[in-house]
């Protein structure tokens, strides 16, 4: 997809593309569950970048616009048949699957986006901006927040009831299994972890493809088809 301009103050761009995605797919298809709870966060984070919550406007929307860019450029990826990163390929390749759960392609896509494409953005925004990770941690903090309302999206729309998951359900095994909090936490480690090795382009490039691999392997987990509750 063609990047808006190195730095923004809107999310608008984004969150038109993802209503576009919403319109065009199935509701029941995988990649499009995981759009629409993501669709559901950038629009707050659109309203509180508009508001002026972010004592940085253009940070905030920057370092937000090269987070959902990540995801937008997998979707063009997949669109023109060219290689995914493997911590988006169980998503798509499962997306259909009769087995998966709405949850489990939730949070498949939440996984892969955050444990991912999050320090990457991080990183993309500090270039934009000219500056480190560390001035943006501020950003960082307040756009992880309002992603917490990812998991409090699918608890409404996606548990399969109105009550916890009942202990013999599989599903709450997988739930126990990941942990957005943890995987904002690791985002960061990894972003300032990417900057500092920016001068070293070849460890970098091997920092970032182990990465890769690793949230791959956890979201084929997450993936792994169960019978109906």
């Amino acid at each position: 997809m063609a990047r808006i301009g190195q730095c923004t103050t809107s999310v608008d761009p984004v969150v038109d593309r993802m209503r576009g995605l919403r319109s065009a797919w199935h509701p029941a298809d995988g990649v499009a569950v995981f759009n629409r709870v993501y669709l559901t966060v950038t629009e707050e984070i659109g309203r509180a970048v508009t508001a002026g919550a972010f004592a940085d406007r253009r940070a905030a929307a920057t370092l937000d616009v090269r987070f959902a860019e990540r995801y937008l450029t997998v979707v063009d990826a997949y669109a023109a048949g060219r290689p995914l990163p493997a911590c988006w390929r169980p998503l798509f390749h499962y997306r259909r699957h009769p087995g998966v759960r709405p949850l489990q392609f939730a949070l498949a896509g939440i996984n892969a986006h955050i444990g991912h494409d999050l320090a990457l953005a991080v990183v993309d925004a500090c270039r934009a901006l000219d500056c480190a990770p560390r001035e943006l941690e501020d950003e960082f903090d307040q756009v992880g927040d309002l992603l917490v309302l990812l998991e409090e999206r699918i608890r409404e729309e996606l548990m399969p009831g109105p009550d916890l998951l009942e202990v013999a359900d599989p599903l709450t095994h997988l739930l126990g299994c990941w942990s957005l909090e943890r995987a904002r936490e690791g985002a960061w480690l990894t972003a300032r972890s990417l900057w500092q090795l920016r001068g070293l382009p070849d460890l970098a490039e091997e920092f970032t493809e182990r990465l890769d691999r690793s949230v791959g392997l956890v979201g084929r987990m997450l993936l792994t088809p169960l019978a109906r509750a």
